[in-house]
């Protein structure tokens, strides 16, 4: 796993194949193949673990610092989800950049990538319902999926070269102005 995201994020997805994840690991090709049929099940693999950032099967939405985006005043919610996003980039933005490569040229691929973006769309709106006690309207989820693209974060730190601390204190300011104020005193 980590010779294929090694692999994968500095070649990119044509120029990794199966073969070169077995020499870069040290292993015969027939270990890869044994536990991932084809190089887009091992991208997808690899992607899965990075946005949760470990190998145990929980998703992002059911752990600990997202349950955070639930608790606290409103800066505390809005600090964690600043550093959910943070994190989640942190250690997928490159795969964003794989995916975008190989949809193009191959379908399963571009399912893959539809398939990221309404995940990420569904854990934005996740996050917004903890963070204002109401389902987000289709309006304010899309914006707050916009704001917290993969995109904008590699433009940000990736293009432009902010820190990524710079980058979680800037989509915090950006977040407290964005989203919707509970109608609670809380938030008042």
């Amino acid at each position: 796993m980590d010779a294929a995201e090694r692999l994968f994020v500095t070649r990119g997805w044509a120029s990794t194949g199966m073969r070169d994840v077995a020499q870069e690991a040290g292993v015969a090709i027939e270990t890869v193949y044994k536990h991932f049929d084809s190089k887009r099940a091992l991208l997808q693999a690899v992607m899965d673990i990075a946005v949760v950032g470990d190998e145990a099967a929980v998703p992002l939405a059911d752990r600990p610092e997202f349950a955070a985006l639930g608790r606290g005043p409103r800066r505390d919610r809005i600090a964690a989800a600043a550093a959910v996003a943070r994190g989640v980039h942190e250690r997928t933005a490159a795969f964003g950049m794989v995916l975008r490569e190989a949809a193009p040229s191959d379908p399963q691929m571009a399912e893959v990538l539809r398939a990221t973006r309404q995940r990420q769309r569904a854990d934005v709106a996740a996050g917004v319902t903890l963070i204002i006690g109401r389902p987000p309207t289709e309006q304010e989820t899309d914006e707050l999926w916009a704001l917290l693209s993969p995109e904008l974060y590699l433009l940000t730190v990736h293009e432009a070269g902010w820190s990524p601390a710079a980058y979680e204190r800037w989509i915090a300011t950006l977040l407290d102005r964005a989203v919707p104020a509970r109608a609670s005193k809380e938030d008042r």
